[in-house]
């Protein structure tokens, strides 16, 4: 098993003029296209459509293109001296006619053959793909090291002693899966683990487990980095939504694996969880945590 990257420990920014941002869904590319504005960085950003939020690219430099047009995205970008990457947002999942690959992106998963079995060897895959065209990947962090999830509490309310037992068995299951591909997240209430993240994502097994949960206040969602995740390509993210739906399942709390992870919107997680009486915390894997 390949260890992931090693991310910067600092927190200055690269000495880079020019990024380029590939912006899918969600909140964090605008967050991080403020954050290069305050660092004085010219950004060119990719935008997809149906995915990344127009407001993302409105007034900006920008080209919006499908997902599967990977020959004019590089032609693109090293047409306007692009070197350097970002890639941030979630992205659905495109059926083939919402793909509509040219020619460079047939050729990718050609090669890619059994790799797309799993999330990990398709982002393996494609970061040694656009690295092969010479450019040079960064972790989102490096550029806004805010939107990485701190440790400690985020809100008021801390885990009681039977919270922590169910987040020590969360933090073995969720390590233990991730080392296979299989998730980042599992819910675990009382020792018993009542549903583990699949390939339907997080806020899907919350709802799912909403059904298994034992009467009663209890249950812990963990999510965690997998061990051999790339971290300049796909962190973790929690936000909002995730503690409105533990809040609807009753759950007790939220931990999230802190420096390895995005935070969405600190100050609404911290003002929903004190409002839904649930902690939300950050912790740092010790080495026996992980496999």
């Amino acid at each position: 098993m390949s260890a992931p990257p090693e991310s910067r420990v600092d927190d200055q920014i690269p000495a880079i003029t020019r990024l380029g941002i590939i912006a899918g869904g969600g909140g964090l590319p605008s967050r991080l296209v403020a954050a290069c504005d305050k660092a004085g960085i010219d950004v060119f950003i990719v935008g997809f459509e149906g995915q990344t939020d127009p407001q993302v690219f409105s007034g900006r430099k920008h080209l919006l293109t499908r997902l599967g047009a990977a020959g004019h995205i590089f032609k693109t970008l090293k047409e306007r001296k692009i070197d350097d990457l970002v890639l941030i947002g979630s992205i659905r999942r495109p059926s083939l006619a919402e793909l509509r690959p040219d020619i460079r992106t047939a050729g990718f998963f050609a090669r890619l053959g059994v790799k797309a079995l799993g999330d990990d060897g398709i982002l393996s895959a494609l970061r040694e793909e656009i690295e092969s065209e010479g450019f040079t990947v960064h972790p989102v962090q490096d550029f806004a090291r805010d939107l990485l999830m701190p440790e400690g509490l985020i809100g008021k309310k801390k885990p009681s002693k039977a919270d922590q037992a169910d987040i020590e068995r969360g933090i073995e299951v969720s390590q233990a899966l991730g080392a296979l591909d299989v998730g980042q997240s599992v819910i675990v209430q009382e020792g018993i683990v009542l549903g583990v993240e699949g390939v339907e994502g997080t806020d899907a097994l919350i709802r799912r487990c909403k059904a298994y949960k034992r009467a009663g206040r209890g249950g812990v969602l963990v999510k965690t980095c997998k061990p051999q995740q790339d971290i300049a390509l796909d962190l973790p993210t929690m936000g909002p939504e995730t503690v409105r739906l533990c809040a609807e399942a009753g759950l007790a709390g939220i931990i999230v694996q802190a420096g390895t992870a995005l935070l969405l919107e600190p100050e609404e997680v911290a003002g929903l969880a004190d409002k839904n009486k649930m902690f939300v915390m950050g912790v740092v894997l010790k080495p026996q945590d992980q496999p």
